[in-house]
């Protein structure tokens, strides 16, 4: 009985350095990383045999892949191509339950607000889309398009006939620019605002601090110790918080706060001092401005447009300050609650960097116009004045 030779195996340079990638890599799979250490093997000149007895792999295995290698090179190290199982759902049943997906559910009849992938696999069935079929088989056809209708995100439109105008306003400032001319030295930007009900929370228990393997420990159940109003001052290029606490917001409240800082130098003392506020009542409309002309007459008060509070700087403060101080607390009292505030002021102003605000006026017009383009499209409705009206260099001084 004759004994089967083995296939000699030489390897380029190239071809080596490939397969010790493959062999010894971790991100080929392991098939993939034994058939490549055969080759590797066989090309030092060893035996099948012994090939097979230092892998653990069987030797019509080594002998295989020893063959195909000398017969095809690299690509023949791949899985041949196969048939597979036939399809069990066919395209036009996956289509129809992205369709599906793609429809508010009470539209569909569904009393509910949004869908999950067992309820999309529960309405094909109820609609004879498939007679069976799981919920990770819809989840993964979905992930095929990006579609995830268990999330939802919320839009507005523009209200305010004055939006480009007054978010121009805004954004100049911000790069440090009014009416077209610079800001001197002695000018400051001020964003203002109020957080309201923040609460003292007394923990019926101890917070418990993190350890192995276990995170911080909040007891869900707390006694309540009032609630106050954090109304806070940020100076947009220096990056310094003023803050006070007051039992409620109003008129009187928001001017003790702007009275603090503008009290203080470089601001008593200061050419200009513009004040960005949102629309909110505490300082709202011409006599809010007024109001504030009068009480110090190098204030200048900047409303942002209405329901666009997310271009006041300082509401990005105030999610810093919920982040990491009222978020949780166990503070017994309100007192405990400005004096914690305070001191994370102190520290907040020792390291503080300005913002990094890249939103521009380029990028709001650029915004506009994609809105502009889209509800003339879908719509046929202007949602936004004319570009002609919210050009900043064709509006009269009157209208700043």
């Amino acid at each position: 009985m004759t004994v089967r030779s083995a296939v000699p195996v030489s390897l380029r340079a190239c071809e080596r350095h490939r397969l010790k990638k493959m062999a010894y890599g971790h991100k080929p799979p392991h098939q993939l990383r034994c058939r490549a250490g055969v080759v590797l093997a066989a090309a030092r000149g060893h035996s099948n045999a012994r090939i097979a007895r230092d892998t653990g792999l069987r030797l019509d295995t080594v002998r295989t892949w020893r063959g195909r290698f000398a017969n095809g090179g690299l690509p023949a190290l791949a899985d041949r191509k196969r048939s597979g199982r036939p399809p069990t759902f066919s395209p036009l049943q996956a289509a129809q339950v992205k369709a599906l997906a793609c429809q508010l559910p009470a539209e569909s009849g569904v009393p509910l607000a949004r869908w999950s992938c067992p309820e999309l696999a529960q309405a094909a069935l109820e609609r004879g889309i498939t007679a069976f079929i799981s919920a990770s088989t819809v989840r993964r056809w979905l992930a095929e398009d990006a579609l995830k209708p268990w999330q939802h995100r919320s839009w507005i439109f523009i209200t305010d006939p004055g939006f480009r105008i007054k978010a121009g306003r805004v954004l100049d400032l911000y790069a440090r620019t009014w009416q077209g001319h610079p800001l001197g030295p002695n000018e400051y930007v001020i964003s203002a605002d109020e957080k309201t009900s923040v609460q003292a929370r007394c923990r019926c228990h101890p917070t418990l601090a993190p350890g192995q393997a276990r995170a911080m420990r909040v007891n869900h159940t707390y006694g309540r110790g009032g609630a106050l109003a954090y109304l806070a001052a940020y100076d947009v290029h220096h990056a310094k918080v003023f803050g006070r606490t007051e039992p409620r917001t109003g008129i009187d409240p928001f001017m003790n706060l702007v009275n603090q800082v503008m009290s203080v130098e470089p601001y008593a003392s200061a050419e200009r001092v513009f004040w960005i506020v949102d629309n909110g009542s505490s300082h709202r409309g011409t006599k809010a401005a007024d109001r504030l002309a009068v009480a110090f007459p190098n204030a200048v008060m900047v409303h942002t447009p209405v329901r666009a509070s997310w271009l006041n700087q300082v509401e990005i403060y105030f999610s810093v300050v919920q982040r990491k101080v009222v978020s949780p607390n166990d503070l017994t009292d309100l007192a405990q609650v400005g004096d914690r505030l305070r001191a994370f002021e102190d520290r907040y102003n020792a390291t503080a960097q300005p913002f990094q605000w890249k939103f521009t006026t380029s990028d709001l017009d650029d915004l506009l116009a994609r809105l502009d383009r889209h509800t003339a499209e879908s719509t046929g409705r202007i949602l936004v004045p004319p570009r002609q009206m919210i050009n900043p260099r064709r509006t009269s001084g009157a209208d700043h």
